[in-house]
């Protein structure tokens, strides 16, 4: 079983951050407020310390959730604590 939960997690992972990302398209075509109708927004009136600051929040995020699948591989392996 663990060896066959490792590619979900990795699969799972890659998935949740192509969802966040999308969120700027999902967020504009149902015009739905968020962070993705901030970045839209914001890029459309040239304003580039928020959309600077969108795509750092949305790095974070991508990369705590990275952090977060590499921290699931030991928990579910224990040999990959090595």
């Amino acid at each position: 079983m663990p060896n066959a939960l490792i590619p979900v997690v990795t699969m799972l992972g890659l998935q949740i951050s192509v969802l966040i990302a999308g969120t700027v398209l999902v967020e504009n075509v149902f015009t739905l407020p968020g962070m993705g109708t901030l970045a839209y927004q914001a890029l459309a009136q040239r304003d580039l310390i928020v959309v600077q600051n969108v795509a750092l929040f949305f790095a974070a995020i991508v990369m705590g959730l990275n952090f977060a699948v590499d921290a699931l591989y030991a928990v579910i392996d224990p040999r990959l604590k090595r």
